[in-house]
């Protein structure tokens, strides 16, 4: 029996390790889609027809025909070519054929689990198929949003979007981190300080996208001033009272930075009492967090000074990962004092 479970229980980490990989694989091909302008090209949803790319010279045209009756290219991409179309279609191809890849290898494992071992796999993994279900409509309510009357997708979609990628990785990778054997010993730390610090991240999250989203990360390229002021010279206090006050780029970017530094500043704090108080199976954690947050900041300075190039935006993209998962890792060790198998 324990050789039994022994065995279901590698499956499972193996399941888990393997869609975290690929979940983050299209966090990363879904952050170059927005960052390359590529979200648009491929006009219609085409849940099941669109498995192969175009293969012929008349199927390109076919569908970059399709991306000049929208307001992206009647506006902005005019004069682009099917050679420049190509570029921006291969992005959005690969990653809506990445989420299908997801998809296959929640759903096909579940099934074969589920059958071979009971339901009690499908209760308890089967969300990770409904939140993957749930993302790809986001996806396509997202990118419906920049097909009639805007050049570019809802920034508030593409938030949802993000947000939901980021939550279903968390539950992947806690999931993960059940099956593996952690066994500590009490820590005397307030769990709700933990939960409180993620909660900020993940709105980070939320307020990241809305800057990609409406390129509020090109208003103002200077650091650690906006211009010649801490605070934008081309926005008033009383702006942060309206209900627009998402809409202005100067006012999100303004926003994004200063949430930074509050969560620097509760890092700090947390820093603080695992130090003060001794809690040395927690001191490697706070650690990395640490790491990866002093790694983003300087990968957002450059983001902002370059201009938002592609190459600093995609590592602070990718970074912003790292901080998540590291600092799960730190609230799942804390919280799970004992751990039975």
């Amino acid at each position: 029996m324990y050789s039994k479970n022994n065995h279901l229980n590698n499956q499972l980490k193996i399941w888990m390790i393997t869609l975290i990989i690929m979940i983050i694989l299209i966090i990363l091909v879904g952050g170059l889609t927005r960052l390359t302008d590529s979200g648009l090209s491929i006009t219609t949803w085409e849940l099941f027809v669109g498995l192969l790319p175009p293969l012929s010279d008349e199927k390109w045209i076919d569908y970059f025909n399709l991306y000049k009756e929208i307001p992206e290219f009647k506006e902005q991409n005019f004069n682009m070519t099917l050679y420049e179309f190509k570029f921006i279609f291969w992005w959005e191809w690969a990653h809506r054929q990445l989420g299908r890849l997801i998809g296959l290898a929640v759903l096909l494992p579940l099934i074969y689990l589920s059958f071979k071992n009971g339901f009690w796999i499908l209760k308890k993994y089967g969300i990770i198929f409904i939140l993957v279900c749930f993302q790809g409509f986001i996806g396509w309510y997202m990118v419906s949003s920049g097909l009639i009357d805007r050049v570019d997708v809802s920034h508030y979609r593409l938030s949802i979007h993000l947000l939901t990628a980021f939550i279903l990785l968390s539950i992947v990778f806690w999931k993960f981190l059940e099956l593996t054997d952690l066994k500590i010993k009490y820590v005397q730390i307030n769990l709700n300080l933990i939960k409180l610090f993620l909660l900020l991240l993940f709105l980070q999250l939320i307020i990241g996208a809305f800057v990609s989203g409406i390129d509020a990360g090109k208003v103002y390229n200077t650091w650690p001033l906006m211009g010649s002021s801490f605070f934008p010279d081309d926005s008033s206090v009383n702006e942060f009272f309206n209900f627009d006050v998402f809409e202005k780029p100067s006012l999100v970017q303004f926003i994004h930075r200063s949430l930074a530094y509050i969560i620097t500043i509760f890092y700090i704090y947390l820093l603080i009492i695992i130090f003060s108080k001794n809690i040395r199976i927690l001191r490697k954690p706070i650690l990395i967090i640490g790491l990866s947050l002093i790694i983003q900041i300087i990968f957002g300075i450059l983001t902002i000074l370059s201009g938002v190039k592609i190459f600093y935006a995609s590592l602070h993209q990718i970074n912003s990962i790292l901080i998540i998962l590291s600092t799960l890792y730190f609230l799942y060790v804390s919280k799970n004092k004992e751990t039975k198998y």
